[in-house]
């Protein structure tokens, strides 16, 4: 190439600028994309126009040397500059080819991130927007029975319930909240669940974090609560709720032990419990711990969450 820039200006510099017109021309033309989209007749026509092009190039007029002696030495010239020049535009085509794919491959991958993430944020929303209808109709319930009885503790039940609602529609479209918030929110529902239920039934919440500025999703616990309450708690027989959320060093632990008054019925779904575990994979794939026993006619759950 030394030579050919001292001997054959023109044709040297020729050849380096059809070789990055060469590059480029096959970036732009992005031949994965042709032959992702099956169009054949174009790959064809672009490839035929880039061999001509190159086989034009190896027949540039190849001056004359008057120093050579002997007669076969031009044509012996001659044939290594067009092999040359042939070997040049594989070498470029093949890495201008090569730098197409690995974009390609890179779009595909980046797309197939996208539609997962796009698909998982929906799925969330879904997850996030079943409302137990349970909670909902036991609530109205005890606010009813509550304003019949003219019970002291009506207002109390009222603010609790606004509160909670106020909540879930402010909070429906976050994304995080501050661990303070759903802890506030689980000690409303919990509130308001116990005004409905007579002595017969102990409800033990307990609370203790070493940063309560964690954020976590919104409403992610509550299905769980709802659960113990729901299956756990009775006006006839003693029985007792625990439910213990406990955060150090990054780490969420959060437990609900109760015993079984009633039993779910064999065609009812276990919905809540499964939404929330697809939630946790989708929010926490790897990273937490969902634990369920049922042992003594006792239900314990045991949820482990690496926040950090």
């Amino acid at each position: 190439m030394e030579k050919w820039i001292e001997k054959y200006t023109l044709f040297a510099v020729s050849l380096v600028g059809y070789l990055y017109v060469l590059y480029f021309a096959i970036r732009k033309v992005d031949f994965p994309r042709l032959f992702v989209n099956r169009r054949y007749g174009s790959m064809t026509v672009f490839v035929l126009l880039f061999l001509g092009a190159t086989y034009l190039l190896s027949l540039f007029p190849y001056p004359e040397d008057s120093a050579d002696i002997s007669p076969l030495h031009p044509h012996l010239k001659e044939h290594l500059r067009r092999q040359t020049v042939w070997f040049l535009f594989l070498v470029v085509s093949g890495f201008s080819l090569s730098i197409s794919l690995v974009f390609a491959l890179f779009r595909q991958i980046w797309a197939k991130k996208e539609l997962e993430s796009r698909k998982n944020k929906a799925e969330l929303a879904l997850y996030k927007a079943q409302i137990d209808p349970h909670f909902l109709f036991n609530t109205l319930n005890t606010l009813y029975g509550l304003v019949i009885q003219k019970s002291d503790k009506t207002e109390s039940a009222f603010v609790r319930f606004a509160d909670m609602v106020q909540y879930m529609y402010t909070h429906a479209t976050d994304d995080l909240v501050t661990l303070r918030d759903e802890t506030d929110y689980i000690g409303h529902y919990i509130e308001l669940q116990s005004f409905r239920l007579n002595d017969r039934t102990k409800v033990v919440w307990e609370c203790e974090t070493d940063d309560d500025t964690l954020r976590i999703p919104p409403m992610l616990l509550i299905t769980f609560v709802e659960n113990a309450f729901k299956y756990g708690a009775s006006s006839s027989r003693d029985c007792t709720i625990r439910i213990r959320l406990e955060v150090e060093d990054g780490t969420l632990r959060f437990t609900t032990r109760n015993g079984i008054m009633k039993r779910r019925a064999e065609k009812e779904p276990a919905v809540g419990i499964e939404n929330c575990r697809a939630r946790l994979e989708l929010l926490y794939p790897g990273r937490f711990t969902l634990d369920i026993r049922e042992e003594n006619a006792e239900y314990e759950l045991n949820l482990t969450i690496r926040l950090r």
